[in-house]
């Protein structure tokens, strides 16, 4: 389970999964290949989520049929109408890697706290479980983001998890409001300071500790995003590793 002592958070901006040739399919990532590897096993015990979604089965389906031809053992979590798995506890912690899929942040998070799952993610973090997932999926280990759960005009919201101290930016150089208002939040106090990823990136953090970006795109770049002491925000841009296709 993991790498004992180091508990890890992949946190992806975008591109997970990828149109695969067989029509109306898709493939993982190497993104998420990264994540399998963190675990160090041969054939990790990979756990999908897609609470954010509403727990759409058809999407899950699609996840499950983006591993077939990958070395893993994938099952899955659901909360509607009722969770699938009798001990979510011991399913969260079984898992080698787990996976969120991207969707409503603030229901995810609703949902997950009324379960007991806020805590049980923490306890699988702790003990090694490689934790991953996109957008909502990223949001949520963070203190927070900018989301668009209420509505189509993005808003800040603070009410992730909290293992990772910063806030978190997904999407980054395909959604225009993202930049403006993750700057905005950080200038204002609303969120801490964080990081921010573009499509087809990925944060890799060790405990809290930012460690590196990694990318599948050619261009695509991370970012450090600080207040800058005078009421407003400054940017850094962070060079992402290039991950083989």
């Amino acid at each position: 389970m993991g790498r004992p002592g180091h508990s890890h958070i992949v946190a992806i901006g975008g591109g997970s999964f990828r149109p695969s040739a067989r029509q109306g399919s898709i493939e993982a990532s190497p993104l998420l290949r990264y994540a399998l590897d963190l675990s160090g096993q041969d054939r990790p015990r990979l756990g999908l989520l897609a609470t954010a979604t509403g727990d759409d089965s058809e999407w899950l389906l699609k996840m499950y049929g983006a591993f077939r031809d990958w070395d893993v053992e994938v099952s899955h979590l659901t909360l509607f109408p009722m969770p699938n798995i009798e001990d979510p506890r011991e399913w969260v912690l079984g898992q080698d890697v787990v996976y969120v899929s991207g969707g409503s942040v603030a229901n995810l998070a609703a949902l997950w706290r009324l379960h007991g799952l806020d805590e049980i993610f923490e306890e699988a973090w702790r003990a090694g479980v490689v934790l991953s997932g996109q957008s909502a999926g990223a949001l949520c280990w963070h203190v927070g983001g900018n989301t668009d759960s209420f509505g189509p005009e993005l808003r800040a919201w603070s009410d992730g998890l909290g293992l990772l101290p910063y806030s978190c930016g997904v999407h980054y150089d395909s959604d225009p409001q993202r930049r403006e208002l993750l700057h905005a939040s950080v200038a204002s106090g609303e969120l801490p300071m964080g990081y921010a990823a573009d499509e087809g990136v990925a944060l890799h953090y060790v405990g809290t500790e930012f460690i590196q970006a990694v990318s599948v795109r050619p261009g695509g770049h991370a970012y450090r995003v600080e207040h800058d002491g005078s009421g407003g925000a400054k940017e850094f841009r962070i060079e992402p590793r290039l991950l083989t296709p």
